[in-house]
């Protein structure tokens, strides 16, 4: 069923939240209760992605509908031009109220600034977890109290205050569970007993795999720092032991976070259902790219790997979306922009690159929805991952990979190339991407297939292929 009657837009958001650290997504580590509600009383996306896995970019794909190399943002390094198009300035000016609470992560002071919003609170850079400062319309202030629960008060006193006979679109962006996982008081004791399981490609030897993977400074074993894991290990442990010692300090504060959040999005929900608007309000949970969770022995993201490259998308709209339905169909985060101005009947602009999710909303994919997506990561060699630049397509059951391995002059690069190489993984065989077929002469034609596509899919979004080995 479709309505003509302008729905309010609730836009949830974490950083870094994995969809296997959700319980409707299927975790083998974790629970979240209220999370689920939206799924379970909604839709799930099986398989949406973002088309750059850093924070920065992501947000600035999801503010504009474009990819990276055309909303300016194409490292954590650069600031967002708030001058340009953005979804909340075409909700604003179509009459909606507009707030921003919580991580912005994407400059501030002059044009960096938020904009497209009739009221916006933002952490400073990454923020804090404790204490935070919040900047509120230019202006600092210091809070007492956990971030998570600050920025759910803070968004449920703006929509407290605004003005019922008026459409709303708000954006809460949750700073957990980013790095370095400071969960709060009430939740610090949790799992304090409990063993969290090891991923299946927790031991992970990099063989038959590219150089990229094996030289980025993410693993648990040796690159995590004390400030991850709050301390040293015993002495007397292994180095096997350590890398243990260390997955488990690591992931259950990761996990505490995230109690905060799924107790705070439980609280959101809670608020909608008592002021009587549940049903004509579309709620969204996502994050703005995903995590390794010891996958492959990492963590961080960055990769165009699946822990890494698949977000999190779950929505409810009672009024159009049943209840419990999930979907296959392709969605990426530069959709998201499209599908919330066609619910508020705004006209898409063609500057605009991604799609309208209305149709799968409704249970119906279109003949000629996409079967293919692009993703590119600009950094190469920052200072503290050395993940090497890469583009790349996915499709239902390959992903080709190509590491350019070269700066191109993006901010936070270091200017130094390595030796480009191919990776393909046949994901039907092989779904944790443990061995790069790009080699076996039995994927010959796939491969030449799989190229042109990629090269097709370059062309649509207007970027620009690098240089290619063969």
């Amino acid at each position: 069923m479709t309505t003509n009657q302008k729905p309010n837009i609730v836009f949830i958001m974490s950083d870094d939240h994995a969809s296997h650290a959700m319980s409707c997504y299927g975790s083998k580590i974790n629970q979240t209760p209220n999370i689920d509600r939206i799924a379970n009383e909604g839709m799930l996306f099986e398989n949406c992605f973002c088309t750059n896995s850093i924070c920065s970019p992501s947000r600035a794909a999801i503010l504009t509908g474009k990819y990276n190399h055309l909303n300016g943002v194409k490292s954590i390094n650069d600031h967002f031009d708030g001058r340009q198009m953005t979804f909340p300035k075409l909700l604003q000016s179509a009459g909606y109220q507009t707030a921003l609470i919580g991580k912005w992560h994407l400059g501030h002071g002059g044009d960096a600034d938020p904009t497209g919003f009739d009221h916006w609170s933002v952490v400073p850079g990454q923020g804090d977890y404790h204490d935070p400062v919040f900047i509120e319309m230019g202006e600092r202030k210091q809070y007492s109290g956990y971030v998570t629960d600050l920025t759910t008060d803070f968004a449920i006193d703006w929509l407290s205050k605004r003005d019922k006979d008026t459409p709303f679109m708000l954006k809460c962006h949750h700073k957990a569970p980013h790095r370095p996982w400071q969960p709060a008081e009430k939740y610090a004791q949790l799992y304090e007993n409990i063993d969290i399981p090891e991923p299946d490609t927790f031991y992970d030897d990099y063989e038959n795999r590219s150089q990229a993977a094996v030289e980025a400074r993410m693993r648990i074993d040796r690159d995590m720092e004390e400030l991850d894991v709050k301390g040293s290990p015993p002495e007397g442990l292994t180095t096997l032991e350590q890398k243990k010692w260390k997955y488990q300090r690591y992931i259950k504060d990761y996990l505490r976070c995230i109690a905060s959040i799924d107790e705070n999005v439980g609280r959101l929900l809670d608020y909608l259902d008592e002021e009587g608007i549940a049903d004509d309000t579309i709620v969204i949970y996502t994050s703005d790219q995903g995590f390794f969770l010891g996958d492959h022995g990492w963590f961080d993201k960055r990769f165009m790997y699946e822990e890494s490259l698949r977000m999190p998308f779950i929505v409810r709209y009672p009024r159009e979306i049943q209840a419990g339905s999930v979907t296959k169909a392709m969605a990426l985060n530069v959709d998201f922009p499209s599908t919330f101005l066609d619910y508020a009947g705004v006209s898409i602009p063609d500057e605009m690159q991604g799609y309208s999710l209305r149709t799968i909303f409704n249970g119906i994919t279109p003949d000629d929805w996409r079967t293919s997506m692009y993703y590119r990561y600009w950094m190469h060699l920052d200072e503290h991952h050395n993940v090497y630049s890469h583009y790349g397509i996915r499709t239902d059951q390959y992903k080709l990979i190509y590491y350019y391995a070269q700066a191109l002059g993006t901010s936070g690069s270091i200017e130094e190339d390595r030796p480009a190489e191919w990776e393909l993984f046949d994901l039907q065989s092989d779904p944790c991407e443990m061995n790069n077929v790009y080699k076996d002469p039995n994927y010959s034609v796939r491969i030449a297939e799989l190229k042109m596509e990629l090269h097709r899919l370059q062309a649509e979004v207007q970027d620009q292929p690098v240089a290619e080995i063969e």
